[in-house]
């Protein structure tokens, strides 16, 4: 089994831990919507990617009545 010969310094530890550090999350702005969102991904708020909607987001009345639909059905 390999053991090191001498101990390793405080500072060339840092140096090879240097890269394992916490990096600041990259923001962008929404150009439709100006919420702030990750960047190269579709905006959560208005689901818009690249001026396309990529993904539709439901408000909570649409969602409440798509529910309500749905056990109405259920029911019957």
């Amino acid at each position: 089994m390999a053991v090191p010969k001498q101990k390793t310094p405080r500072s060339r530890r840092g140096q090879r831990r240097s890269h394992q550090g916490l990096k600041e999350s990259l923001l962008s702005v929404c150009p439709k919507c100006k919420e702030p969102r990750l960047s190269h991904m579709a905006c959560m708020e208005c689901g818009y990617y690249n001026g396309e909607e990529v993904i539709k987001i439901e408000t909570l009345q649409e969602r409440k009545k798509r529910q309500e639909d749905r056990d109405s059905r259920a029911n019957k």
